[in-house]
């Protein structure tokens, strides 16, 4: 498995038969030849989804849509709407290539669960613990529990490869998310998103997490265009 990081919460991720990109907003990439693509968008902020993705179908005949259904039917052209699928949350869909299903942010929109070609991927969007200082403790004590209460279908889960937001905006609180993702389940790698191009966020949890058991699966992204081998 090949993952590209393309920018922000964008990653495509290269399997034999099939080429994964998950919520492009800006950057470059090129979809492989004779792989399958499937693209995703987690919901309709336009650091997730950008409607340029519509225009990989003129090389790409058998590209399939998937997205969340906060994305309104109208932002999808005409001629790709056959080959689109628009899932609300805790909703299931397959092709018998791929499965996908969905949990409900604590944004807009969803997260995905994927298996395909015997691989495991979760990609978060924006279900994250949204913690913001200067907002009322009992906004950021209900964030906190309908983050928990949303994350309870991964308890137990194993996953190859999660993408999960760092956003140092959160200041102390930005990595609320991942670590309660750490307690709830396994990922093989942790790829850190959202970090608006300041990817000294992850260097700053690793530093302050110098015994922690999970540090080997966090990986170290540090620019656009980045390459991962699994």
């Amino acid at each position: 498995m090949r993952i590209t990081y393309i920018g922000h919460s964008g990653f495509l991720v290269e399997l034999s038969h099939a080429a994964l990109l998950f919520d492009y907003w800006q950057g470059d990439f090129s979809l492989p030849a004779g792989k399958k693509p499937y693209i995703f968008a987690s919901h309709r902020h336009p650091d997730h989804f950008n409607p340029e993705i519509f225009k990989l179908r003129t090389d790409h005949p058998d590209i399939q849509f998937i997205l969340s259904d906060d994305i309104w039917q109208s932002r999808v052209p005409a001629d790709c709407a056959a080959c689109t699928v628009r899932l609300g949350p805790n909703a299931h869909w397959e092709d018998g290539a791929l499965s996908v299903r969905t949990l409900k942010s604590t944004d807009e929109g969803v997260a995905f669960c994927v298996q395909c070609e015997g691989m495991r991927l979760y990609h978060a969007g924006d279900l994250n613990d949204w913690q913001w200082r200067g907002e009322p403790a009992y906004w950021n004590r209900q964030m906190a529990e309908n983050f928990r209460k949303n994350m309870e279908p991964l308890r137990g889960q194993s996953f190859d490869a999660a993408f999960i937001p760092l956003d140092p905006r959160q200041e102390e609180d930005c990595d609320c998310g991942l670590n309660y993702f750490l307690t709830l389940a396994r990922a093989e790698k942790i790829y850190p998103m959202h970090c608006w191009e300041d990817y000294s966020v992850i260097g700053r949890w690793l530093a302050s997490h110098p015994d922690s058991p999970d540090r080997g699966k966090i990986v170290p992204i540090t620019r656009r265009g980045e390459q991962f081998i699994q």
